[in-house]
C-alpha cells in the first residue's frame, strides 16, 4: 500500500533543502544534530537518513538538494522514497503548499511503480506508505499515476504479447472501464486508411483502426491520434539490430494518448473526447510496401514513399485525416516519430509543434510546471520544398538528412486544415538511464502537462 489514511504509527518525514539544514538542525535536539552530521547528511536530493530512538526509528530526512524551498518541488524528488524509506507509514512533517503537496504525492505514487508481469519472484511493492497532507490534491495524484502506469504498462509489454489487436483489446477494456464506446476496424473495414494499410500489409498480423469515444455531445471537440507502430523493423528498409531493439516503444505515442484519455475520464473533464489509433506492425514480408511506391491517402493526397522506415508519418496521416473530418476544436497527436527529435533534444525533452505558437508556448510553460517538459521547434517553411515529389503531392521522407523532426511535422502539418489547432509531440517514451522513480524502461511523457492544458482551455 503506497497511500495510507490511518496515521497510526505512522513516523514524520522532514523535507530539506541543502539551505535549509542548518536551520532545520538548529530547531532538533543535541542528540538529532549530532546523529545527521555523523552521517555527513547535507540533504542531497534523493538522500535519505533515519533517525534512531530507543524504540527504532524515530523519523526520517529527505534531501530535496539545492531547491530554494520545499515548496518548490516537484513529483521526482519524492520519487525514489518509497524504497528507500523503511516500511512503515510516513506523514510530512514540512508543510506544503497545495502544488508541491499534490507534486509529493504524485512522485510517491511514481516511484512505486515496476513492471513485474515476466518475473517469477512476483510483483515488488515498496512497504512505506504515505500518510497523504491534507494540502494535496489527492484524487488527481492517484489518477495522474494510474495513467502512467497504464501508459508505461503497454510500452513494457514485448511486441510478441503486443501486437494491433492486443493495442486494440486494452483501448477497447479501458473504454469498458470508464463508460467510453470504443470501435476497431480491420479488414475491408480499413478501406478508408490506405495508408494505413499498406504500412501494415507485410505482417501477418492485420493492421487495426482505433476509435475510441467519451464525453457529452455539446462539450468542446477535442481528438488525440497516437502513433500505434506496435513493432517497427523498418519494412523492406530494414533497421540494423541496434536501432531494432527498442521498437517494442514504437506504440509509445498510442500509449500516451490512451493514459491521456484515462487521466480525462477519470477526472471528468468537460470535453468530447475522441482518440485515433492507427495500430501496425511494420514488418518485411510478401506483401510489403516498397520504397517508390506512390500511395493514396484518406485525404485525396498521393505520397512517394523514398523510405519504408518513415511509416509512423504515414499511418499518423489517415487519421489525422479521419480526425479533421470532424472539424474539432483542437487535434493533438503524440509519436515516437525520428531519432532526429532526440538528436536535438535528447530522452527527456519531448519536441513540441503547434500551428499556434501561443498555443505551444503556453503548453511549454505548464510542461514546465508540472514536471512533464516539452520544447517548442519550428514548423520552417522553408523546409517544405524537401518534401517535393516529381511523381506524387509529396514524398514521405527529405531529399536531405538534415531537420528530421521538423520535416516530419511539416509532412503532418498537411494533413490537418490551417483552420483546426493542432499539437503535434515527438516524443521517446522511454527512460534510458536509471533514476529515482524513472527506472529504466517505459515513460509517459506529455501527458501531465497536456491533461492541465486542456482542463485549463475547457474547464
Amino acid at each position: 500500500m503506497l497511500l495510507s489514511t490511518d496515521p497510526g504509527e505512522s513516523r514524520p518525514l522532514w523535507l530539506l533543502t541543502e539551505g535549509e539544514l542548518e536551520a532545520w538542525l538548529e530547531s532538533q535536539s543535541s542528540v538529532v544534530a549530532a546523529w545527521v552530521r555523523a552521517h555527513v547528511f547535507q540533504a542531497e536530493r534523493h538522500r535519505v537518513l533515519t533517525l534512531p530512538c530507543e524504540e527504532g526509528v524515530a523519523g526520517a530526512a529527505l534531501g530535496l538538494g539545492a531547491l530554494a524551498s520545499a515548496g518548490e518541488l516537484g513529483p521526482w524528488h519524492a520519487a525514489g522514497a518509497p524504497e528507500r524509506l523503511p516500511a512503515l507509514p510516513w506523514r510530512l512533517a514540512t508543510p506544503l503548499p497545495r502544488r508541491a503537496a499534490t507534486h509529493f504525492v504524485l512522485g510517491w505514487l511514481l516511484g512505486g511503480y515496476r513492471m513485474n508481469r515476466y518475473r517469477l519472484d512476483g510483483p515488488f511493492t515498496p512497504g512505506a506508505a504515505l500518510i497523504a497532507p491534507p494540502e494535496a490534491d489527492v484524487r488527481y495524484a492517484l489518477a495522474a499515476a494510474q495513467a502512467s502506469a497504464l501508459a508505461r504498462d503497454l510500452i513494457n509489454t514485448p511486441p510478441n504479447d503486443l501486437g494491433p489487436q492486443e493495442l486494440a483489446d486494452a483501448a477497447v477494456a479501458l473504454a469498458r472501464e470508464r463508460g467510453a464506446r470504443c470501435q476497431v476496424l480491420s479488414g475491408g473495414e480499413l478501406a478508408g486508411f490506405p495508408l494505413l494499410r499498406a504500412v501494415g500489409a507485410g505482417s501477418v498480423r492485420e493492421p487495426r483502426l482505433i476509435d475510441l469515444r467519451w464525453g457529452a455531445k455539446d462539450a468542446p471537440r477535442v481528438t488525440l491520434v497516437g502513433k500505434g507502430v506496435c513493432f517497427d523493423t523498418g519494412g523492406l528498409d530494414l533497421k540494423p539490430a541496434s536501432a531494432m531493439a527498442l521498437m517494442k516503444k514504437d506504440m509509445g505515442g498510442a500509449a500516451c494518448a490512451l493514459a491521456l484519455a484515462d487521466l480525462l475520464m477519470r477526472l471528468d473533464a468537460p470535453v468530447q473526447l475522441r482518440v485515433l489509433i492507427p495500430a501496425v506492425e511494420n514488418s518485411v514480408g510478401a506483401g510489403a510496401y516498397r520504397p517508390s511506391d506512390v500511395l493514396r491517402s484518406r485525404k485525396g493526397l498521393t505520397v512517394e514513399v523514398g523510405n519504408t522506415d518513415a511509416e509512423g508519418r504515414l499511418v499518423l496521416a489517415d487519421a489525422l485525416a479521419a480526425a479533421e473530418e470532424e472539424r474539432p476544436e483542437l487535434i493533438i497527436d503524440l509519436a515516437t516519430l525520428t531519432g532526429a527529435a532526440r538528436t536535438a533534444l535528447g530522452p527527456e525533452l519531448p519536441a513540441l509543434y503547434s500551428n499556434r505558437r501561443a498555443l505551444g508556448e503556453r503548453l511549454r510553460d505548464i510542461g514546465e510546471e508540472e514536471a512533464d517538459p516539452l520544447w517548442p521547434m519550428p514548423l520552417w517553411q522553408g523546409y517544405e520544398e524537401d518534401l517535393a515529389s516529381k511523381i506524387a503531392d509529396l514524398g514521405n521522407v527529405a531529399s536531405t538528412p538534415f531537420a528530421g523532426s521538423i520535416i516530419a511535422a511539416l509532412f503532418l502539418r498537411r494533413f490537418v486544415s490551417s483552420s483546426t489547432e493542432w499539437v503535434h509531440i515527438d516524443l521517446y517514451a522511454w527512460n534510458a538511464k536509471e533514476r529515482p522513480g524513472r527506472p529504466v524502461g517505459a515513460e509517459a511523457q506529455s501527458v501531465r502537462a497536456l491533461y492541465r492544458l486542456l482542463r485549463e482551455r475547457f474547464g
